[in-house]
């Protein structure tokens, strides 16, 4: 079984955290931005760099947390049971299935409880991932669930599970309760034994509840392990912000699913035309809108890399900021100097 190739913050520079929001069958977005990122670092590292070996700490909520998982989980031979490349035909594989599509009546069943029964997103997930625990993963992971019973989010993060043991759950448990959003998908109860054999009752549902960007909880939960300098310090201004420029720009495509940003046949969308569209809805899984989605990952990679305005509340263009995919080539960068640096402090100490 190879070694791990994630290096502990202690030999680096930076703490870098990923964020992965929710956003149902729209996590082909981020899913198509992070195969782009995952390719450069591949073409800086070798073919077999992955997500894992860059971030020290990985958050996903919803569908973002069952991404997190599939970056994560360790195979046969201690590598990420997915390359980000698979994660979008993944999505347009399965998505139909988890999400099927019934018409008007399906559309009345939600008034009397959840729109779909999950059964096939439970039966995946435990597929795909049997017995890993979260204790298994090949980085620090964070995915927030709300519990129901005790009325308080219950995170599913690396570093606690550390000293309580009672979290160290099965990730696809983790991974169908933050998926279960109101509405769409029933709560998810199931009960862990922890070293003492004590019985703990679990009732969750979706972590966006909680909080539906996870770096709210990613950077809270981060490691204790890095230096005094480190702590309270993620990533500098002068190296982009690092994980801030993926959730800049994966946020955006979320926010505007092609917005103001994608043109499709040269006719740009506008927001108001975004709100009737199928691309903005979570669960919406016809072959036209799977292949809609994927174009707006794939288009968002050429767009101006922007920020949101924080006195408008509008995205703006970064003057001089490039595309967003001058800017995920400079973030791989980064990120593999980062590792290289850790992985040569390593080897001198030793």
């Amino acid at each position: 079984m190879s070694k791990k190739k994630h290096q502990s913050p202690v030999d680096g520079r930076l703490i870098t955290i990923l964020s992965i929001d929710g956003g149902g069958i729209r996590g082909i977005i981020p899913a198509k931005i992070l195969e782009f990122l995952e390719s450069e670092l591949q073409k800086l590292d070798g073919e077999d760099a992955r997500i894992a070996d860059y971030f020290d700490v990985i958050a996903g909520t919803s569908t973002g947390g069952l991404m997190t998982a599939m970056l994560t989980a360790p195979d046969a031979n201690n590598r990420p049971i997915y390359a980000a490349k698979d994660i979008a035909p993944f999505y347009v594989e399965h998505g139909p299935k988890i999400f099927p599509q019934s018409g008007l009546l399906g559309s009345m069943d939600v008034l009397v409880g959840p729109k779909y029964n999950g059964k096939y997103l439970q039966e995946l997930t435990r597929e795909i991932l049997g017995q890993t625990r979260l204790h298994h993963t090949l980085t620090n992971v964070v995915v927030p669930s709300f519990d129901i019973k005790l009325m308080q989010p219950t995170i599913f993060s690396s570093y606690e599970v550390k000293n309580l043991d009672y979290k160290d759950v099965l990730l696809s448990d983790i991974c169908i309760a933050t998926s279960a959003a109101p509405t769409y998908f029933p709560p998810h109860s199931f009960t862990n034994v922890d070293g003492l054999g004590q019985c703990w009752d679990f009732n969750l549902i979706d972590g966006g509840v909680a909080a539906n960007n996870p770096v709210d909880f990613g950077g809270s939960e981060r490691s204790g392990e890095g230096s005094d300098e480190q702590k309270g310090r993620f990533l500098p201004h002068s190296a982009f912000g690092l994980c801030k420029i993926a959730g800049d720009i994966v946020g955006h495509g979320l926010r505007e699913a092609g917005g103001d940003i994608h043109s499709r046949n040269g006719v740009g969308m506008g927001r108001d035309e975004l709100a009737l569209s199928d691309s903005s809805s979570v669960d919406v899984t016809t072959e036209e809108n799977l292949k809609d989605v994927v174009e707006i990952g794939e288009c968002l990679l050429h767009s101006p890399f922007s920020r949101v305005n924080m006195q408008t509340g509008n995205s703006e263009p970064v003057v001089g900021g490039g595309t967003n995919k001058d800017v995920l080539i400079k973030f791989a960068k980064i990120l593999s100097d980062e590792q290289k640096f850790r992985l040569s402090k390593s080897q001198h100490v030793n």
